[in-house]
């Protein structure tokens, strides 16, 4: 890691995009590089009911969600829970979660971690398998190197189906 003496600043044009299926993407901002490892942060624009990530938790990581527009969905341990403009999450390191844009809305999250370690290579990869440019299991390899450890999806698969099937 490098270390971490100036200020990080980041215009929006020079932030890295990588695009995801209906119109999302992430807006890669800074990482454990860029930072010496104090934290990493991104911006997550979800379109309309998307998925943002399936059932994961971080070892050493704890990671904020502050809702800027639309409304989030969050399976937090087991638990449903919609967050709406305003509103923020905080996850522990260990604590299952999951998340995605509420059905019928979209979700633009700014997202950060820390410690924040490299992970811009994790959400390139997710844009990629997003695509089905790569299958999901190539992740599997490399859980913790990006501290992104997955669990059991079938809870966030059946509670986003019943969810979806409500909002029509």
């Amino acid at each position: 890691m490098s270390s971490f003496t100036d200020a990080l600043i980041l215009q929006p044009h020079d932030a890295e995009h990588v695009a995801l299926p209906g119109g999302g993407g992430f807006h890669l901002l800074a990482d454990g590089e860029s930072t010496g490892g104090a934290l990493g942060a991104n911006r997550l624009v979800l379109g309309e009911g998307a998925d943002g990530a399936r059932p994961h938790y971080h070892a050493l990581s704890t990671e904020l969600f502050y809702v800027l527009d639309g409304t989030a969905e969050f399976l937090l341990d087991g638990h449903l829970t919609e967050v709406g403009r305003g509103g923020l999450v905080t996850i522990p390191p260990g604590l299952p979660h999951a998340f995605g844009a509420a059905p019928g809305s979209t979700a633009d999250l700014l997202v950060v971690l820390t410690p924040g370690i490299e992970r811009f290579g994790y959400f390139r990869a997710l844009g990629r398998i997003q695509h089905g440019l790569e299958p999901f299991d190539s992740l599997l390899p490399l859980q913790t190197r990006y501290d992104v450890h997955f669990v059991d999806d079938s809870d966030w698969r059946s509670a986003r189906l019943r969810r979806g099937e409500q909002a029509q």
